[in-house]
């Protein structure tokens, strides 16, 4: 086994750190060490490795830790608590500014999403204590901000952990802050992140969000559909925001879906209702 503190690796990157603070790009060099070779490992031909370690590490830090069972919390990033909402929209109508005071109205209407996440993390742990340890469930979420953060808080403040699979964008997406230390996980591919959300998933709540929520919930119908994975409770937050958004009868009109895919998912309006069938699913 290699040992973490061999000075190999530290000296490896502190000479990539030394060229990078000399504003040099990085050269292809046959002399580093191949696992400490940034320059290697991000190549077309070693993609194959890099998917390996983004399944890999979070994999094994979470078998660690004893996470099998995660209950998924999938959501808009922009959304903020009532209280950052109602200070939004303060400042904005402070301002006069129009436009602004519309954008902070819609956010003040839908933070109430915000908090019923964040009621949900917290049940989620609260109920999930009463279970033996092997069967407990874990709050996990895209670890970003929003309903995502939202999901994470309320499990911390139940004095529960929860586990962030972040992302890593253009725009520098941060880890929220409620996420337990130690299980915030950055990923480079989409695929390798949405594979984990699936993979201790025992079910999907899917709150009100934009194309990555609905990448991340269609993504998790089709594979239940398509049996793929294994069927778990996917429940839709907000009833009257989804039936908006998804004609889904329009699929069966037209032969796209069948009839029954409708029992795929659930709507709720409620933290209850959402506890209630995740429960009603396994009997619990």
């Amino acid at each position: 086994m290699l040992d973490p503190n061999d000075p190999r690796l530290t000296q490896a990157w502190d000479i990539l750190k030394a060229q990078k603070d000399l504003g040099l790009s990085l050269e292809p060099e046959s002399n580093r060490l191949a696992f400490a070779d940034p320059e290697f490992l991000l190549r077309r031909e070693t993609r194959g490795i890099r998917f390996q370690l983004e399944l890999l590490k979070p994999d094994l830090e979470m078998q660690a830790r004893g996470i099998e069972h995660t209950v998924v919390v999938f959501g808009s990033a922009r959304y903020r608590s009532q209280e950052a909402a109602d200070q939004l929209l303060n400042e904005a109508r402070r301002s006069g500014d129009d436009q602004a005071i519309q954008r902070a109205t819609v956010m003040a209407r839908n933070a109430h999403y915000y908090e019923q996440a964040r009621q949900f993390g917290t049940r989620v742990v609260q109920r999930s204590e009463l279970q033996p340890a092997h069967e407990r469930l874990y709050i996990c979420t895209g670890g970003g901000p929003g309903i995502m953060e939202a999901a994470n808080r309320g499990a911390h403040e139940a004095g529960g952990i929860s586990v962030g699979l972040n992302i890593a964008l253009p725009h520098e997406q941060h880890p929220n802050p409620y996420i337990t230390p130690g299980l915030s996980f950055k990923f480079h591919y989409f695929a390798l992140r949405k594979m984990h959300f699936m993979m201790r998933a025992k079910a999907l709540v899917a709150f009100p969000g934009g194309f990555g929520t609905l990448d991340e919930l269609f993504e998790t119908l089709t594979l239940v559909q398509c049996k793929k994975a294994k069927p778990v409770p996917i429940v839709l937050f907000g009833s009257e925001h989804w039936k908006r958004l998804l004609n889904l009868q329009l699929l069966i009109d037209e032969g796209a879906i069948s009839p029954e895919d409708m029992h795929l998912f659930q709507y709720v309006d409620t933290v209850d209702a959402a506890w209630q069938a995740i429960q009603d699913f396994y009997w619990i």
